[in-house]
């Protein structure tokens, strides 16, 4: 009996440090802060070619579909945008001024004879442990905006009733808002033993992150739904996948393939226990197009004015010669949730191989999908 309580007590011992390193992971999503060599102010660059993709896109939404003349009469000239995800760096501001513009044409060409422009007050926000420090002291001097910050999860409310007119996530909402609690449990089917990541993983596993994926993106939208005007619009660029590709196709699964490798190796040379990997799951989803389509359609306040997949960045097509590159870009923002759950010397290591570990593989890299990999998704609010 006592060995039964021991054993007991042992495994709730265990189960709770799980919990809590899942936890932590979470609180550590937001990107490497400061202006240092890896930090994502000094190292985003790919995002902004992936950013930029979508620009005129946006703009070309803006002018057909939102009717800035009557909510800037409804709001006193005042038009209020939300950055959800917004972390911190350049591509932050340029966002903010390419969604300004777009306004701005679209209010012009409505409102052609009339002296009164409307104001803009933007509002920054990401989880309380991303950088607002660098991301304000960096705000532009000459700007045609307001700026506040507003700390906290998206998945969450963060702002009035009918309170913003635009709202945008771009490249924050394939973060899940924690680790599948199904995956926690060793004598649960999707249990994912030896892997941190759904790539290549047993269909339990894949369907627990999608199901993850959904309850998160259905929560994200619930909030939206309150916290939009009717008659506004939500812009969404996240990673994505052509419906029914497994994401092992994908180049950014080999990624996460090549992450667990490494980190296997670091086990297996004694740097730590290989149950810290069991009990490690990366909360990334990249949603296909009938996925998200089947969220929005579930929450049923939105209208789908455009959904597609665009190719992010056309660098990729020479895989091989950015590698160096793209593994600093993931390290700035991936950094974080490692570092949190292995610790950083472990963390450090793995990144250290990374490079040559996909270059030694550079072969099979190029043989990966990588064209069309960017989920590209305009809402309307319903009126």
């Amino acid at each position: 009996m006592k060995e039964m309580a021991e054993s007991f007590m042992s495994y709730r011992s265990n189960q709770i440090c799980r919990e809590d390193k899942v936890k932590m992971v979470i609180k550590a999503l937001a990107p490497n802060g400061g202006t240092g060599e890896f930090s994502y102010s000094k190292n985003s660059y790919f995002q902004k070619q992936s950013l930029g993709v979508e620009e005129t896109k946006i703009k070309e939404e803006i002018q057909k579909k939102l009717d800035v003349k009557t909510l800037a009469s409804a709001s006193n000239m005042i038009i209020s945008i939300a950055d959800l995800g917004c972390a911190t760096g350049p591509n932050t501001f340029m966002n903010a001024q390419n969604v300004i513009e777009g306004i701005k044409n679209k209010y012009q060409s409505q409102c052609p004879n009339t002296e009164t422009k409307p104001e803009f007050h933007v509002f920054f926000n990401d989880l309380p442990s991303n950088d607002f420090n660098t991301l304000f002291t960096s705000l532009p001097q000459e700007r045609s905006y307001f700026a506040a910050g507003v700390p906290g999860s998206f998945y969450n409310r963060l702002f009035p009733q009918s309170s913003i007119h635009f709202a945008y996530s771009t490249l924050a909402l394939h973060f899940l808002s924690k680790s599948p609690e199904v995956m926690q449990e060793r004598n649960s089917p999707a249990w994912n033993k030896g892997r941190i990541h759904h790539t290549g993983a047993s269909k339990e596993v894949v369907d627990a992150y999608a199901d993850q994926f959904g309850e998160d993106v259905g929560k994200f939208l619930d909030a939206r739904a309150v916290e939009l005007v009717p008659g506004g619009m939500l812009v969404i660029v996240m990673p994505g996948v052509p419906n029914g590709m497994p994401y092992s196709e994908v180049v950014t699964g080999m990624l996460f393939d090549a992450m667990g490798s490494i980190l296997m190796d670091l086990s297996k040379e004694g740097l730590f226990d290989e149950s810290e990997i069991d009990s490690f799951n990366f909360p990334f989803y990249a949603s296909s197009p009938e996925e998200m389509r089947k969220v929005v359609e579930r929450n049923g306040r939105f209208s789908i004015e455009r959904m597609e997949l665009t190719n992010p960045m056309p660098l990729l097509k020479n895989i091989e010669k950015v590698i160096p590159d793209w593994i600093i870009h993931v390290r700035v923002v991936f950094e974080a949730i490692f570092s949190r759950h292995f610790g950083n010397e472990v963390t450090y290591q793995m990144f250290q191989r990374l490079t040559k570990h996909l270059l030694d593989k550079g072969e099979v890299l190029e043989t990966k999908y990588r064209d069309k990999i960017q989920l590209f998704v305009v809402l309307q609010r319903k009126e």
